[in-house]
């Protein structure tokens, strides 16, 4: 059961960075026989649409402004896919049933996504463009050994996640109050001169 709770957990907060390769990565795990995944997920056309999607993705992540538009939709794509592998994950175990498989994974897709819409927001304040990118290429890596971590050893994975969680809460209230800070001292009246 643990593992089913580690794998769930590793995936459902990757997918709240990148659903996409999240995505593609549980089917070419499965693909090579590394993971018992669901067929859905190893379909060629379901694979190839994550891989395409996550390309779309790896550019708009590259572009300040554009990549807020691109998380701001992402704010319920994210989730409800993630809440999906979840559900498709634990589909293919007798410990965990499919109902709170999907709500755990969406659940942390959603803390995950937070802080990086947040954190994004808060970067773009800044002028030059290598910082999303710096961040972008970052949050790939972290989806990407997450998802390997879930699928080699999902009881590491689970405590990752658990602390990757509460430093996503925490970062989440400390940018929304920098950004309520900005945003005030922009909305003060200017004395004149």
């Amino acid at each position: 059961m643990i593992d089913t709770i580690g794998l769930l957990a590793g995936t459902g907060w990757a997918a709240g960075l990148n659903l996409y390769l999240a995505t593609f990565l549980l089917g070419l795990a499965g693909r090579l026989d590394w993971l018992d995944v669901p067929a859905v997920l190893q379909r060629t056309d379901v694979m190839i649409g994550a891989g395409v999607l996550y390309g779309i993705e790896f550019l708009a992540d590259k572009i300040p402004y554009l990549d807020n538009v691109w998380d701001a939709v992402h704010t319920f794509v994210r989730p409800l896919g993630a809440g999906v592998l979840g559900y498709l994950l634990a589909g293919e175990s007798v410990s965990v049933s499919q109902i709170v498989g999907a709500l755990f994974s969406g659940s942390l897709a959603l803390s995950s996504h937070s802080a990086k819409a947040t954190t994004r927001a808060a970067v773009n304040t800044s002028p030059e463009p290598f910082s999303n990118i710096f961040l972008s290429l970052m949050e790939d890596g972290i989806v990407a050994g997450l998802v390997a971590l879930a699928i080699a050893n999902p009881v590491i994975a689970l405590i990752v996640v658990a602390i990757l969680t509460v430093l996503a809460v925490w970062l989440v209230i400390k940018l929304f109050g920098a950004i309520r800070r900005v945003r005030e001292r922009w909305a003060a009246p200017r004395p004149v001169a």
